[in-house]
């Protein structure tokens, strides 16, 4: 059943060594126990692949002690050009410095030659950044929804919001293992119905197994990881005589 995945993981890898790093976005809507998971299995199947993850996380403030992303903007030459081999997986504290950009051509020229070396960089932070930062861009965010009724309410506000920056997110739909098999959770199933009839915006939702077995969530897992890499953005440096649309 891995087969076709593997076959294209190794088209995906021919086009990592080609080309820039690519760009892949997840909307926190303040639910991070529902979306870690997620996020660290995602990049788990990242490196599996063969391709190298840095994520830059707005929930973890840069300090002396944990440095991260404002300090790397300090300091570009002391990152950019390395000859040592980036790690396969890496998280930066990332707070300060995505509050530091701001637009889409200050977050390509400004961090497409620090992470050079990296085949994927995750941006992980909130809609309001990620409108600040990617308007402009055709990069679709992924929003997590859990199984939890409760977070209908966050993730259809997070929605709207990257909607009205018109980024067009892609919704995964967390279900238990029991209802795996394409299944529709509550909770989707009501962010979907609310975006259609709200905001004219119709979701379809990509169901993600969730199994404290990992084999149990893999082709889930990969079937998704595939899909964002497909899906994201160069992260290349904007000429000045390019115009951003």
């Amino acid at each position: 059943m891995l087969e076709p995945c593997v076959n294209q993981a190794a088209g995906l890898q021919a086009l990592a060594l080609q080309h820039a790093p690519r760009l892949v976005a997840v909307a926190s809507h303040g639910l991070q126990t529902g979306e870690l998971p997620l996020l660290w299995g995602l990049c788990t199947c990242w490196v599996e692949l063969g391709l190298s993850v840095l994520v830059l996380d707005a929930h973890a403030q840069e300090s002396v002690d944990n440095p991260g992303l404002a300090q790397w903007l300090d300091n570009p030459l002391q990152h950019a050009g390395d000859a040592a081999p980036a790690p396969s997986w890496q998280v930066l504290p990332a707070a300060t410095g995505l509050h530091r950009l701001h637009d889409w051509r200050a977050f390509q020229n400004q961090l497409a030659h620090l992470f050079q070396q990296r085949d994927i960089v995750l941006i992980y932070t909130n809609a309001a950044t990620l409108v600040r930062l990617l308007a402009g861009s055709a990069l679709p965010p992924l929003i997590v929804v859990p199984p939890a009724l409760s977070t209908v309410v966050s993730a259809y506000a997070t929605l709207k919001h990257l909607l009205r920056g018109q980024l067009h997110p892609s919704i995964a739909n967390i279900v238990p293992i029991a209802l795996a098999s394409g299944t529709t959770t509550r909770s989707a199933s009501h962010l979907a119905q609310c975006a259609n009839a709200f905001l004219g915006y119709r979701v379809q939702p990509i169901t993600v197994a969730a199994s404290s077995q990992p084999l149990q969530s893999r082709d889930d897992l990969h079937h998704l990881a595939l899909q964002l890499f497909e899906n994201a953005l160069p992260l290349e440096p904007v000429q000045r005589s390019e115009r951003v649309h």
